[in-house]
């Protein structure tokens, strides 16, 4: 007996020491191959934290009977290639053209910071006619006289202002091959375009001029007009050379006029590069600037280093050796987190910076849930190995771990779906750091954590490992062991109270919807000196923009918004506040027309229901009914109270502040999902006790996690509140604000609703047991 017990332990001791070796080459080839990733392909910055401009173009139908005027899938994408060689053309280093749907394209455009030319490049049709002039439409007391017939002929200004009868076209772009700019410095006439026309053109081109050839010189017929998206941009007579009837051959012209370099390249490249099969609008554009995204990034990587370092101070100090493992762990974290984004090709969002920062808080939530498991079995199993109660910690909590992580997953899902810009990056960022933050907890920490537990040295002082005492959370609840699930009808009174209060807050003072849900167009200025918003918004008044919102941005900067704002108006609202702040830099310049302000309403409202529902769903299967409706309506709490306390304050409810509402009902869920867990375990192992004792009992037991977990994630999230910029900041206080709210009410609000809800009469085997509402035996 005593032999094959010998054995046995010899055999699992050989099977653990295996485990172990899998798990260490797992890990290192993960390290290794993270760091080669890194150390070879740079991530891809967004816009928003490199600068440049960002065009969202919606394709639409003409009123016309030609199907090429149609905005379907095969127009746009036609449209595509052509925008896609005027970019090439402007010389932009990396730019970005995309077909997202049927009739939108997303262009970026790094380095480009005047979104004015861009937007015309890319928006004008670029249609190009050549008429046959008919003669000037003056009438004698010199108003213009109408076309005799509008279906055959036009009125048209040239360039003079003289208003011209044109014929209907004789050529269009779609008989150009090619133009270029060229400098005649022979005959000193300056800039010009040459065209070359198709061969169809050639002969189009021929006949117009043989039958203009056939006017006397100075008539105004001898001259033919070339037209530019209903504009005479040229109207040149045939050269007196030409005789009556021959015209021009070859097919190449000039167009001629006072153009600099640049207007005669931009106009060979809108020719050249072809007609847009259908016109575009654009409606969303945003602009940043380069030395915006510098400051960001520098704040938020200041923030970054400094949350983390006071994350693994407190963990540290928490767990000893083993949390110094978890720490090193963490950066493994980081570099498997930054590794993923550049294989994947991910692009790197100002969001999605603070997504990748507080994902290193989730990431410290896996191994605080495992240490505290380990706790518990190291004091229940009476004192065994440092190294057997962590291999029970890593298997008690792995379930919770998977479940906190799931919920989250689906929220970053929610937001990829239905968010636009960088929220979307946000999502992107989140869900890598939620799986990167798995693979550092359950693989490298483990090797680390298990590896350093079975050394000698640790064997003989156990408490060195942070796992041998339950800690002073655990210890202050055993001594007292209070029934705060007593009266759970108090917590749900509480929790309706606050929900309330937030609740007046939007009936009292307003949601101050963001340009993403509203449209319009929103400018944030840096000026030289600091300008009091008060008089900018009375000067912005006197210049003809009353209903313009302005308010500070940091110690000198400015924001200024309104519902409609031309970049005619832009350039006048950016002439005032130079002239109040002296050096004025526009460092951002958003638009968001009226149809996208409304689709991302509508998708903010979806993504918010399904992500309800994904909940209840997911926590009725993995639980039982009344925990999932519990955990959902504590999630509707959290969610009122969030808006209603962003009300009282005036902050905005734009995109970024839809990322964190998203982010806080997984943190929330997390929370709930955790104690319904221990819940479920403790029902599994006890079918007698009443749900209101077992339920604080996990209360109890799960706190310490709750408490740690939340102590690590706020001092990230106050780093970012603090040092980041306005936006983040914004961000990190709503995260600040949903962590306090979340770990209430799933401490109160869904263990009291679950009580509520839950059979008062056990059905779990055993003797049936009655349960008043206090929870006590009737």
């Amino acid at each position: 007996m005593k032999r094959r017990d010998k054995r046995n332990k010899r055999n699992r001791r050989n099977k653990r020491h295996r485990s172990l070796r899998a798990r260490a080459l797992l890990a290192l080839a993960v390290i290794a191959g993270s760091l080669a990733i890194a150390l070879t392909t740079p991530v891809r910055l967004g816009l928003d934290l490199r600068g440049g401009t960002q065009i969202t173009l919606e394709t639409r139908s003409t009123l016309t009977t030609d199907a090429d005027a149609d905005a379907d899938a095969a127009a746009t994408a036609r449209t595509v290639e052509v925008l896609r060689g005027r970019i090439d053309a402007l010389g932009v280093a990396e730019p970005t053209l995309v077909r997202s749907g049927d009739h939108r394209i997303l262009v970026e455009l790094p380095g480009v910071h005047d979104p004015k030319k861009a937007a015309d490049v890319l928006g004008r049709t670029a249609q190009l006619t050549v008429h046959a002039v008919l003669g000037p439409a003056g009438t004698a007391d010199g108003a213009t006289s109408p076309p005799a017939d509008p279906a055959k002929e036009r009125v048209l200004p040239d360039d003079s202002g003289q208003p011209l009868r044109l014929r209907a076209a004789d050529l269009t772009g779609r008989d150009v091959e090619g133009a270029e700019a060229r400098f005649d410095q022979q005959g000193g006439a300056g800039w010009h375009v040459t065209v070359d026309f198709s061969k169809t053109g050639q002969d189009r081109w021929r006949q117009v001029t043989a039958r203009a050839a056939c006017h006397p010189a100075g008539d105004p017929q001898r001259r033919v007009a070339i037209v530019l998206d209903n504009k005479i941009i040229s109207s040149p007579q045939v050269d007196p050379s030409v005789p009556c009837g021959t015209g021009i051959p070859g097919g190449t012209t000039q167009i001629t006029g006072s153009f600099d370099d640049t207007e005669a390249r931009e106009l060979a490249l809108l020719i050249s590069g072809g007609a847009l099969p259908v016109p575009v609008e654009t409606v969303e554009q945003r602009t940043i600037g380069a030395t915006l995204g510098d400051a960001a990034i520098e704040a938020a990587a200041r923030a970054a280093v400094i949350g983390t370092a006071l994350t693994a101070l407190f963990i540290i100090a928490v767990y000893r050796l083993l949390g110094l493992l978890a720490t090193a762990a963490l950066a493994c974290y980081g570099l498997i987190s930054y590794a993923a984004l550049a294989a994947l090709g991910a692009t790197l969002t100002l969001p999605g910076l603070a997504g990748f920062v507080l994902a290193i808080g989730m990431a410290v939530d896996a191994n605080v849930l495992v240490f505290e498991r380990a706790r518990e079995e190291y004091a229940a199993r009476g004192r065994p190995s440092p190294r057997s109660a962590l291999t029970a910690g890593f298997r008690g909590a792995l379930s919770a771990i998977a479940d906190s992580n799931i919920t989250t997953l689906i929220a970053a899902g929610l937001m990829f779906a239905f968010a636009s810009g960088p929220v979307r990056g946000f999502g992107i960022t989140l869900a890598i750091g939620v799986l990167a933050s798995m693979v550092s907890a359950l693989v490298i920490s483990r090797v680390l954590a298990e590896y350093a537990a079975g050394r000698p040295a640790v064997r003989r002082r156990p408490r060195v490992t942070g796992i041998a005492s339950t800690g002073w959370v655990r210890d202050r609840l055993l001594r007292r062991e209070p029934f705060l699930m007593r009266r759970p009808r108090r917590w749900l009174a509480a929790s309706a109270v606050l929900a309330v209060v937030a609740a007046s807050g939007i009936l009292v003072r307003g949601l101050d919807f963001g340009i993403e849900f509203t449209g319009g167009r929103l400018i944030e200025y840096a000026t030289n000196t600091p300008v009091d918003p008060d008089r900018a918004r009375t000067a912005l008044t006197d210049a003809g923009f009353p209903r313009t919102v302005v308010q500070s941005s940091g110690e000198t900067g400015l924001t200024v918004r309104a519902e409609n704002l031309t970049n005619a108006d832009a350039a006048t609202v950016t002439e005032t506040i130079g002239a109040l702040g002296g050096e004025t830099k526009k460092v951002r310049d958003e638009l968001i027309g009226p149809s996208m302000g409304d689709e991302l309403r509508r998708n903010a409202l979806i993504a918010l229901s399904l992500a309800l529902g994904a909940q209840l769903l997911y926590l009725a299967v993995r639980f039982r009914w009344f925990f999932g409706t519990a955990a959902v309506v504590a999630l509707a709490h959290d969610v009122v109270i969030l808006i209603g306390a962003f009300a009282w304050l005036g902050k905005p409810i734009d995109g970024v502040f839809l990322a964190a509402l998203l982010t806080v009902i997984g943190y929330s869920v997390n929370d709930s999902v955790v104690l319904f867990d221990r819940v479920r375990e403790l029902l599994g192992r006890d079918r007698a006790t009443p749900l209101p004792r077992l339920t604080n009992q996990a209360i109890l037991q799960t706190l310490p996690r709750t408490v740690n977990t939340g102590m690590g994630a706020a001092f990230i999230l106050t780093a970012l509140a603090v040092l980041a910029d306005d936006t983040l900041a914004d961000f990190a206080l709503a995260l600040l604000i949903g962590l306090a709210v979340g770990t209430w009410s799933s401490v109160f609000t869904a263990a009291s609703l679950t009580i509520e809800l839950g059979p008062h009469r056990k059905p779990f085997g055993g003797a049936a047991v009655t349960t008043g509402p206090s929870g006590r035996p009737g």
